[in-house]
Order: structure tokens, then C-alpha cells, then sequence
């Protein structure tokens, strides 16, 4: 498995394989507002049957959550094949991750997809690594952390010795009306922020009420010594007489305070605002990628 993203590619959900072996790129889910939608995310895939498997979560995030409207996401394409096969003409990426174990031979190969700045996460000798490319040649490696990984399938020649170039979908122009439902939730998503601030900028946020705890005085049992005799004496307390009227109120307290710690229920607030356009349901919808919730 691995993964890569370029042109400032925003993120999308890793969507997870059950093959080791396989190589697979897309980009880094901590990168999802570094070039919104119109990144290029890229998959590869060994195993045809996880490439069925990553779409169908692909289409699950999409539908279900809440992420993909808070962020702008950039969808990936997948494309079977070996990473190690890529076509040598492929663009480089801002960001690399690969999920099998790198041969110490293929280091340069992986470091290559780079762009300057670029960075590529791989294990690498067993260990999970870092590489900046800080210069055209010119790296900062940084261990991570040991792993295990399966290994990277090598790649398979064909009789005629040669092997199976990968080659990956190219660049393609979006629609008018794909670049249109862009510029509109992105507008909306700026009236929302803008909203948000005026609010909090307005007055005093309503900061939540802190209980005061009290304090549980306990009943002191004392011994007192008196010459050779001992006598086992209860020393009277002046707030024992009321240790039970306070935890009575104590307990009143802690009903009054519970609704208020409560948490709201998160509010998608860039659906609220589609659905309350003036426009005809079918474009709402289209809005909203027919998103179920």
C-alpha cells in the first residue's frame, strides 16, 4: 500500500487494504485544505478486488461524513498495477506514504515521485521514515519510529523481459457545472466562517459554569490519655449537624448542573445552508453530492 498526492492535492480518507504487498497512492489526510478540490489524487493498487474495496469506503465517506463538508476534498483515482512499475513520465507529489516495506534498492526510485519540499513517508530497513526533499538533490531523512511491514512485491516482467508500465489517468478539466457546485459551497462555507467570528467577536463567550466542590468534613473519633487511664471520646464537630443537609444540597446541584455540561449535538451547518437556498431540490441535493445525512 501506498500513498501520494500532488499539485497541493487536498486529503482524502485513506481507504484502508486488506494486501500488504500491494502499492497504492493517494495523499496525506493531514494536507486536506493544501489545494481543496483541485488536487490530483492518485491510487495504485496491486490487487484488483482491494481497488473494489477502497471504492465502496470511498463512496461510504462521501455519503456519510461530516468531514467531507468541513473540508475540501480531493477524490482519488485508483489504478491497478505495481508502484514500483510507475510510468517514468508521471508528475511528481507533494506528499509519498507507502504501507509495505520498502527494498533498500528502491529508496531513489520512491525519493524521485518527490517534489522539492516535497515529503515521503515509507518503511524503510524496518524502520517507518521520513524523507524531505529539501533541494533537487538534496534530502533530510528522519527516523520514526520500528516497524514491520510485509514487503513491496517486486514487479513481474513480461516474456518479452520488459515490465508493465503503470500508467496513470491523466489530467482532465472539470465541468462547468462540477466547478460551479465548488465556487458555491466554497462561498458558502466563507459565510459561515465570517458568521461564526461576527458571533464570537460580538460579546463575552458564555463560558461553562464550573461547580465548586465541596468539601466532606468527616466525624473525628478521638482518644484522649488521662494519666494512666485511657478513655475513647467522641470530640463534637460543629458542621457534623449539618454534613447531611449539605450533601442534600450537593446532590441538587449536581442535577441543576447536569443539563448545562451536556454538549449540543454537532450541526452540519454548510447542509443547513444549502437546504435553505431558494432553489428546486434535485440542485440542493446536487449540492451536496446526494449526501444521506
Amino acid at each position: 500500500m501506498f500513498t501520494a498526492a500532488e499539485v497541493g492535492a487536498a486529503s482524502g480518507p485513506r481507504t484502508p487494504g486488506t494486501r500488504p504487498s500491494s502499492c497504492r497512492r493517494g495523499p496525506d489526510p493531514r494536507a486536506a485544505e493544501r489545494g481543496g478540490p483541485f488536487g490530483v489524487n492518485h491510487g495504485v493498487e496491486l490487487h484488483s478486488d482491494v481497488i473494489e474495496y477502497a471504492k465502496q469506503k470511498l463512496d461510504f465517506f462521501i455519503r456519510t461524513s461530516d468531514s467531507f463538508d468541513k473540508f475540501d476534498f480531493c477524490e482519488p483515482s485508483f489504478v491497478t498495477g505495481n508502484c514500483l512499475e510507475i510510468s517514468p513520465d508521471c508528475s511528481q507529489y507533494d506528499r509519498v506514504y507507502c504501507g509495505a516495506g520498502v527494498q533498500k534498492e528502491h529508496e531513489e526510485y520512491m525519493k524521485s515521485l518527490l517534489k522539492v519540499g516535497g515529503i515521503l513517508v515509507m518503511p524503510l530497513e524496518e524502520k517507518l521514515t521520513k524523507i524531505t526533499r529539501i533541494g533537487p538533490s538534496a534530502w533530510e531523512t528522519k527516523k520514526i519510529l520500528a516497524v514491520s511491514f510485509a514487503p513491496l512485491v517486486q514487479p513481474c516482467h513480461s516474456e518479452s523481459g520488459k515490465s508493465r508500465l503503470v500508467q496513470l489517468p491523466p489530467l482532465a478539466v472539470r465541468s462547468l457545472q462540477d466547478l460551479a457546485r465548488i465556487a458555491i459551497r466554497g462561498t458558502i462555507k466563507k459565510v459561515i466562517h465570517q458568521e461564526a467570528a461576527s458571533r464570537s467577536g460580538s460579546g463575552l463567550k458564555n463560558t461553562p459554569r464550573c461547580k465548586r466542590r465541596r468539601v466532606r468534613r468527616r466525624r473525628m473519633e478521638t482518644i484522649v490519655f488521662l494519666d494512666k487511664e485511657v478513655f475513647a471520646s467522641r470530640i463534637s464537630n460543629p458542621s457534623d449537624d449539618n454534613s447531611c443537609e449539605d450533601l442534600e444540597e450537593e446532590r441538587r446541584e449536581e442535577e441543576k448542573t447536569l443539563p448545562e455540561t451536556k454538549p449540543d449535538p454537532p450541526v452540519n451547518f454548510l447542509r443547513q445552508k444549502v437546504l435553505s437556498l431558494p432553489l428546486p431540490d434535485p440542485l440542493k441535493y446536487y449540492l451536496l453530492y446526494y449526501r444521506e445525512k
